[in-house]
């Protein structure tokens, strides 16, 4: 436990100065794009106002108040989201071709670590999931800023604070990164922790087997997505309820995970060589 421990803060230490980039970015585009649609509502109301001869009550009438789904819907705050998950996704391949190909091949003397190999693999994945829910952490945190900031910004009159909820119903992927309770956050990030699982092992088959790997990993790819999809696929549905569908999805992610880090296991222990 101790070497794991060492080995995934080692994993996100090594991430850490990228990882501040994606933090800052988040916070400053957001940021700025309160201020810029916030303006730009102001300057689009008053004018309104002055050429009607209208108040703000019956502005808000005809046009509707500012809220924090207009600062969600726009680019200002989708884009550095988008960018991080971007980023994370190219580094769950990044964090192990990196060691391979970068400089003095760094996944031999990781290899040669005293402590079991899988630590490495678990190590890894741990790594991710934790800056992925980070990335989550700060995402909640700033939300609650940019709504505090519009409120400062805007006039009352013209502003309506919506609660947590609304906010991230304005924006579909957001109730994605972000789910409602704790049991959409288990299925949500335990789809995404299977994922990552799923092409640690497709990494590791192509590393051990070169070309034939690149084969082979697209093939376990694929076994594991029809795995996964077969309640879907298969006429048993219509004989299920939708929790009997559920189970059985949970047991074949359950399977799925288990089977990757056992033939991880195998793969580090048999087939990569130092």
């Amino acid at each position: 436990m101790k070497n794991y421990l060492k080995l995934t803060h080692f994993e996100v230490h090594r991430f850490a100065k990228l990882y501040a980039v994606l933090l800052v970015v988040t916070l400053l585009s957001q940021i700025i794009g309160v201020f810029v649609i916030s303006k730009r509502f102001l300057n689009h109301a008053t004018e309104i106002m002055v050429q009607n001869r209208m108040n703000e009550a019956q502005f808000m009438e005809e046009y509707g108040p500012i809220s924090m789904a207009n600062i969600t819907n726009s680019m200002w705050f989708v884009s550095p989201i988008a960018f991080g998950a971007v980023t994370l996704l190219l580094y769950v391949f990044l964090i192990w071709y990196r060691d391979w190909f970068g400089k003095n091949t760094f996944i031999y003397r990781l290899l040669m670590l005293p402590t079991e190999r899988i630590n490495i693999y678990l190590a890894k994945a741990t790594a991710i999931f934790l800056m992925v829910l980070g990335l989550v952490s700060w995402q909640l945190i700033l939300l609650s800023l940019e709504t505090k900031l519009l409120a400062w910004l805007t006039p009352s009159a013209l502003h309506v604070e919506l609660p947590l909820r609304e906010t991230l119903q304005s924006l579909d992927f957001l109730h994605v990164i972000i789910p409602y309770s704790i049991m959409e956050f288990f299925i949500h990030y335990g789809l995404g922790l299977m994922f990552v699982f799923v092409v640690f092992t497709a990494i590791l088959l192509e590393r051990s087997f070169r070309l034939k790997g690149i084969i082979f990993g697209g093939i376990y790819v694929g076994i594991v997505w029809l795995i996964f999809l077969s309640p879907e696929l298969s006429f048993s549905r219509s004989y299920f309820f939708p929790i009997e569908i559920f189970l059985i999805h949970l047991l074949l992610s359950v399977i799925i995970i288990g089977g990757s880090i056992w033939l991880s296991y195998y793969l580090l222990r048999k087939r990569i060589m130092v």
